[in-house]
This record gives C-alpha cells, structure tokens and sequence, in this order.
C-alpha cells in the first residue's frame, strides 16, 4: 500500500499512457488516440453518451486546458476488439464511466487505485456501475466513499408547451453579459457545483456558439435555457434558471419549450439532467414532454476509512 493510501502497482502493469492494465481496460492521454478507438462506440448512442460526447468535442475544439491545468485522461475497455465501456476524467471533475457492467467499473476503479499521478476525488457513472466502482474503490484504498448525487437522463418525446407567461423568448446576446455571469453563479449555486469553467468564459461559449435563449418579460430577461452544440444528432439542454424572486411564473417552463421546439425543428433529439430529488424540476421536463431514459449518480471519496455508502 503507497503512503497516499492507494495501493502499489503491480509489476507488469504499465502507466497511463495506454498498454497493459487490469481486465481489458488502457488508459491514455490522447485525446485523439481516446477518439480514434471509442468515437464509433459513443456515437452509436449519443443520448446515455452525452456528456462524454459534448465534453471530448469540445476538448478538440478548445483545447486539453479547457477545465483546468491538470491534462484530461482518457480511457476504454474493449472486449474481442469491441469497445464496451469509457472513461473519461477532466479535473477538477470527477471521472465519468460510461457504459460496462458492474464487473468493468470495479476492473477501472482497482486500476485508478492502483495508478501513477493523483486519484480521483470521485466517480460519476450509471447507477449500478458508480455503486460498484465505489464500493470497489472503498475495498481498495480504504477511503470513505458517499454519493453526492443523483441525477436523471430525460430525452424528449413529444414537445407539449404549456401555457405561456408574458414575454417573449430571444437569444442571449453580448449585452446580457453581466446577467448571464450572475445567472451562471446562482445555477452553480443552487445545484452545489464547486468546479466548471467560471462565468465568464462560460458565458463567452454560450454566446459564441448562440446556445442561451433568455424568456423576457417587460423588457427585461427573467430566465434562460442553454444548448449545447449538436453532436451525434443530439443536443443536451443545460442551466435552466430563473432567478429565486421570479419562479413560480412559469419562465423556465417557457424557455426550456421554446428552446427544445429549436433543437427539434433543427433535426437533433432534445435530452437534459435533472435532479432526482427535485420535485419541481422533474415535474415541469415532464409536463413538456421529456422522458426518464436512465439515471446516474456520483460518488464523492472522502479522507479516512469506512464503507461506502448509498
């Protein structure tokens, strides 16, 4: 066992850069070795693959230090030369895995555990396999492992709009700059996230790719829907918010229809995360029309022994 907690390699095994590791799993630095041998296999279902999708296009559009200082790792596990399951780790987020089974992600998390540079801070993966990977990284290394999160994969069915609050929707543009940036900071916010791209750059994505259709009501923007870019002939639907004094008017409704009809009429599905324990949010996807497709959790490791927890 290193010093650090995580166990030492065993000999035989090779680092980071893409050879031999446990159970048919290689890990790699490059991004267009990652793309070049799992692309066929994330497109081939881009809505449960869409956070792998959107991030990897946009590290080749942006750069590896889109996130962050600390380079992107890369990784896949392929049986009989067919790709089954994906990792694809950003700091400071945590990895994600996506697609295996069970028996995959407990494989990744004793090579991760097992791995050179630092470990990760947590998973994010399909239910059952973030459950396994945590418990196995529990075993591994000793660490506390405790589920942050749980989120729901909903793609769009038939787009119901409901009635419609005063105003009109419009894009975003460059003079609705310092809302957006106080709009980016409240989301992140409500939903507890410590890591992104800050909101200025944010903000400067979002406008350069015309993705934040804003609902505005007496002149002045009061909530706003994001898309990402169309990959794979799918386009996730981000950072819906409406600020804490204007909800219950029925803003994000309208925004998040008016902005899904977009995404439709252009020829791309329509998909989106919420939050398993919000009620609200839930309800409202659901009365426009979006469908669950599939849940996810993530799973924070904390200092200290103990078992993991659920």
């Amino acid at each position: 066992m290193g010093g650090d907690g995580r166990p030492d390699r065993r000999e035989g095994d090779d680092g980071p850069d893409g050879r031999q590791v446990e159970g048919g799993w290689r890990l790699s630095g490059s991004l267009e070795e990652f793309l070049a041998i799992t692309g066929a296999y994330l497109r081939s279902r881009p809505a449960p693959h869409t956070v792998a999708l959107t991030v990897s296009d946009a590290l080749g559009r942006r750069g590896l230090d889109l996130y962050g200082d600390e380079p992107p790792r890369f990784g896949w596990r392929a049986v009989s030369g067919e790709v089954s399951a994906v990792l694809l780790w950003t700091p400071p987020f945590v990895p994600m895995v996506v697609g295996g089974d069970e028996a995959a992600a407990r494989e990744l998390a004793r090579v991760m555990a097992g791995g050179e540079g630092p470990a990760p801070g947590g998973v994010g993966a399909p239910v059952e396999q973030a459950r396994a990977f945590a418990g196995e990284w529990a075993r591994t290394t000793g660490q506390a492992t405790r589920r942050s999160f749980r989120k729901r994969l909903c793609r769009l069915g038939t787009l119901r709009r409901p009635a419609l609050p005063p105003g009109r929707a419009r894009s975003a543009g460059e003079g609705d700059r310092a809302t957006l940036e106080r709009w980016h900071d409240g989301f992140a916010a409500d939903v507890g996230a410590t890591a992104g791209l800050g909101a200025g750059a944010w903000v400067d994505a979002g406008l350069a790719r015309g993705g934040i259709r804003l609902w505005e009501d007496g002149g002045r923007p009061v909530a706003m829907a994001v898309a990402m870019l169309p990959v794979a002939g799918s386009v996730r639907v981000t950072t819906v918010y409406t600020p804490p004094a204007l909800r219950g008017r029925g803003y994000a409704g309208a925004v998040t229809a008016d902005l899904s009809d977009r995404v439709t009429a252009g020829g791309d599905e329509a998909v989106l995360f919420t939050d398993v324990a919000n009620p609200t949010s839930n309800g409202l996807y659901r009365r426009i029309g979006y469908e669950p497709l599939a849940e996810f959790e993530e799973y924070a490791f904390e200092a200290g022994r103990g078992e993991d927890t659920h």
